[in-house]
């Protein structure tokens, strides 16, 4: 959830250095944080269910709570209702545009779980569900988008293969026997080199929305921090170690808190 998060809070953020506020506005950050949580869970109760019978036939996933037998698909159905519905009284909290917006991302929600069944890039279809909240905060501030956020959108995008690629070379074996794909799988022994390129690209995508935006040093210096967080990843990325990709997946949570720090002193030291 906090890797869904971290991308609508940056926008808020520029959004606000962009219309020369003083202050974060608190009330938003409490609502995507309400908001980024509900709507993360109700994919993952989607996704959950789409591949239950995929995740009973895994060592990592079998433990879920469907394939297990914990719940039923009936009481992870209602459950998703349940937090749909917390969902959409955040949604209402916030202007028209961006209600209708942030609503629109179901479709992608929708569709993501069927991507590996059919792409070796569900990573794409990943990042574009799991980072619109990069357009989300910006509206949220301005009612409006611009070219801005719509840059962080899509180095949000790169971010997101790039991380998620790691992550996925824990069931590439899985995957293999299973016939689902993934570009962990597409990549292979490349990967280091693709995800240095996605990860450059999201470094550039974002300095450019942040400019866009008018930040200053504070950002830059911030981007500079996490440019040699996602260097480290790739530099000693082993894709046969597992519990490593793990540990440099979750190492993006850190990056996203690295450059939402900057953008918070950024707009308080202005």
């Amino acid at each position: 959830a906090w890797l869904l998060l971290v991308p609508c809070w940056w926008s808020q953020g520029l959004a606000e250095i962009h219309t020369g506020a003083r202050q974060p506005s608190l009330w938003l950050l409490f609502l995507f944080l309400v908001g980024a949580f509900v709507m993360r869970g109700a994919g993952c109760v989607h996704n959950d269910i789409v591949d239950r019978e995929f995740d009973a036939s895994v060592a990592r996933t079998r433990s879920r709570p469907i394939p297990s037998g914990q719940v039923s698909v009936r009481q992870a159905l209602a459950f998703m209702a349940l937090l749909l519905l917390i969902g959409l009284a955040v949604l209402v909290q916030l202007n028209w545009f961006t209600i209708v917006l942030g609503a629109s991302s179901l479709l992608l929600v929708a569709v993501y779980p069927f991507a590996k069944r059919y792409t070796y890039w569900p990573q794409i279809v990943l990042g574009l569900t799991f980072k619109w909240g990069a357009l989300v905060g910006w509206s949220a501030v301005t009612g409006s988008l611009a070219a801005s956020p719509i840059v962080l959108y899509a180095g949000s995008v790169l971010w997101t293969i790039g991380y998620d690629t790691i992550y996925a070379h824990q069931d590439r074996e899985d995957d293999l026997s299973l016939g689902l794909k993934s570009t962990a799988l597409r990549l292979g022994r490349s990967t280091p080199r693709w995800v240095a390129g996605f990860y450059v690209g999201a470094v550039v995508l974002w300095a450019l929305a942040a400019w866009l935006a008018g930040a200053g040093l504070i950002v830059l210096g911030g981007l500079a921090i996490v440019s040699l967080m996602l260097a480290w990843q790739v530099a000693t990325l082993d894709i046969d170690d597992a519990a490593g990709c793990l540990r440099r997946f979750k190492a993006n949570r850190d990056v996203g808190f690295v450059l939402f720090a900057a953008i918070v002193l950024e707009i308080m030291l202005r």
